[in-house]
């Protein structure tokens, strides 16, 4: 008696775990991300930072936490078309992302292919604003993904992690150019 009793407790638990959630999985179908750097540089130097490629390792987040990482970039570097792959984590990260849209000194568009360590197709959006700071760099992060890997990432507080990801990478941006 005592036993069914036990189960039958651990089985309620856990299906008020997985309900709970799943509802909260619902509200991470849909990540965006905005975060936005003020830096001091002229428009030229910020802009190019981020549309030549060949600089991303300069202030990559994903370089900073994987130094061994191997990158390539493919196609003409700072047009439509060009993509930066990776391979880090001894094979167990691998993407890239491609320049789908550029408006000269104040927008630049990528898509990311990401195949390991999941599947995902996210988008950033880069604008620039020139302030009485510096220049403004605003990047919105977006990523669409199924229930199923919304409750993973749920589960691992995968949205923090990200926001996190994403600010450090700002961060590196911001300091790429102003040591030029």
């Amino acid at each position: 008696m005592k036993k069914k009793m036990i189960l039958t407790t651990v089985a309620i638990a856990l299906v008020a775990f997985i309900g709970f959630g799943l509802y909260k999985a619902s509200g991470l179908q849909t990540i965006q991300i905005v975060k936005s750097v003020t830096i001091k540089g002229n428009k030229t130097e910020v802009f190019d930072m981020v549309r030549y490629l060949k600089n991303f390792p300069k202030w990559s987040p994903f370089l900073a936490q994987d130094p061994k990482q191997k990158y390539e970039v493919k196609g003409t570097d700072g047009t439509i078309g060009a993509q930066y792959h990776w391979d880090g984590n001894e094979g167990k990260d691998l993407g890239f992302q491609e320049i789908v849209k550029i408006d000269t000194f104040t927008y630049i568009g990528m898509k990311c292919d990401i195949q390991k360590p999941f599947v995902a197709k996210p988008t950033f959006e880069y604008t620039f604003k020139e302030t009485s700071n510096g220049i403004e760099v605003t990047q919105d992060f977006k990523v669409q993904s199924g229930l199923i890997d919304a409750f993973f990432m749920w589960l691992f507080g995968a949205k923090a992690e990200m926001e996190k990801t994403n600010a450090h990478g700002l961060d590196l941006l911001k300091a790429a150019v102003e040591k030029i």
